[in-house]
């Protein structure tokens, strides 16, 4: 049977055989959502069948405010494979970031300074920082991800270290690009679902080719538990594309933060007290007071003027962060320039936009640098593409303090913290 005539089941299961005999030590990465939930229902499904004498380890970020019904799920997985699961559940107060206040970048679960203001108590059997001699409190979530692997596969004494994530191209286009655009000497044989984190230490993604209607079919055919919040989703008319678990103070989840209130009021009430800006966002999330939809300008106000005023009203650190990023983009246009496809250069020329298209770039991409000063606004479709007042604005409403949305370059912190992972990265690949 050729490739393309299998289905994605079969060619998971082929996947699966492959880690299970070339590596000694496998660890899935469990959030509690419908991806990793059916990932790690086909670990557990696939040792079972084949009678496997072995433990697969299963690591799970526990942010502490999660949904009732996502920790009742955790809890009763974990429980129910304890004989061939190694959990390390982790219950660290490393920075994670919120798009909630225009005070705060991010907040930390489990912080000792706010255990009286906790949402619930701590698991059993739980990891806490002391047990990590690698964490500090500088470190973000991901950093901590990152550096767990290393030091799960010498905590193992592995041969070789495989984790499994379950992340589907479906689902984005950064998604898309992690898997399709890995080079050979990334992966693992050349299997083009794996890649490289270090010495003998692999990422793998089996179901990175399943559509969301793969996952459910699964749920449903071989009986898998899955995580009732989706049942609700479903109840509060949530489409099927936009059903996630993830941090609910992320700027994605702006506009679901409000369904706290009617699916887990419990929580809720907990959350309102536990991170900055929470309230406010739960009942403007998704409008235009938060940069969502189409905004108006106030009257006798320019783009600039309004971003100028809504600058004026943020605390000092808030707004000096939003000026450092805004300064760093100026530079960037004037100087190097952004790459705009031809589309949309004529776009700008029919609009009378002075602008200067450069001869190449570095980038790798057939789009031609145009180095131009920042508009007002534009209305054209690219509008997020060009530099405009209009899209400050609309990321200061958003409380977008890492300015994701407007596409801005990174700070000089932030290209140190890029290039300290960075360098760890090389060290772990030498």
């Amino acid at each position: 049977m050729s490739e393309t005539s299998k289905n994605v089941y079969q060619l998971c299961q082929e996947r699966l055989a492959i880690i299970f005999e070339e590596f000694d030590n496998i660890c899935v990465s469990f959030s509690g959502g419908k991806d990793s939930g059916v990932l790690l229902n086909l670990c557990i499904d696939y040792i079972r069948k084949n009678k496997l004498n072995r433990k697969i380890c299963v690591f799970h970020m526990d942010y502490e405010i999660q949904y009732t019904s996502t920790i009742e799920y955790v809890d009763r997985t974990l429980k129910a494979n304890a004989d061939i699961l190694d959990v390390y559940r982790v219950c660290v107060p490393f920075k994670v970031s919120t798009c909630t206040s225009m005070y705060q970048k991010y907040w930390r679960p489990w912080d000792d300074e706010c255990k009286d203001l906790w949402v619930r108590p701590l698991p059993e059997e739980c990891y806490v920082k002391e047990d990590f001699p690698y964490y500090n409190e500088k470190m973000w979530d991901y950093e901590f991800q990152i550096q767990f692997a290393d030091w799960l596969h010498k905590r193992k004494n592995a041969v070789r270290t495989c984790f499994l994530i379950g992340i589907r191209t479906q689902e984005s286009f950064n998604r898309w690009r992690s898997i399709h655009l890995a080079r050979k000497y990334q992966m693992y044989h050349n299997y083009r679902w794996t890649s490289k984190l270090g010495i003998d230490l692999y990422n793998a993604y089996p179901i990175y080719d399943w559509k969301t209607t793969d996952i459910w079919t699964a749920n449903g055919k071989f009986h898998f538990d899955y995580n009732h919040l989706y049942d609700l989703y479903y109840k509060a008319g949530v489409n099927l594309e936009r059903q996630r678990v993830a941090s609910p103070f992320l700027c994605e989840a702006q506009e679901s933060l409000k369904l706290y209130r009617v699916i887990d009021p419990n929580t809720w009430g907990r959350m309102i007290g536990r991170v900055n800006g929470v309230n406010f966002t739960g009942i403007y999330g998704g409008t235009r007071a938060m940069g969502w939809q189409s905004i108006s300008l106030p009257k006798g106000h320019t783009w600039k003027s309004f971003m100028q005023f809504l600058l004026s009203t943020l605390p000092e650190p808030t707004r000096r962060n939003y000026l450092n990023k805004l300064n760093v983009s100026i530079e960037f246009w004037r100087k190097k320039g952004g790459c705009l496809s031809e589309e949309t250069i004529q776009k700008l020329r029919d609009l009378g936009v002075k602008f200067e298209v450069m001869g190449s770039t570095n980038y790798k991409t057939v789009k031609k640098p145009v180095r131009m000063e920042y508009l007002d606004e534009i209305n054209i479709p690219e509008f997020r593409e060009i530099p405009t007042y209009k899209r400050v604005c609309v990321c200061i409403l958003k409380n977008d303090h890492t300015c994701k949305y407007m596409g801005f370059a990174l700070t000089k912190e932030e290209l140190f913290n890029r290039n300290k992972i960075m360098e760890q990265f090389k060290n772990m690949m030498q």
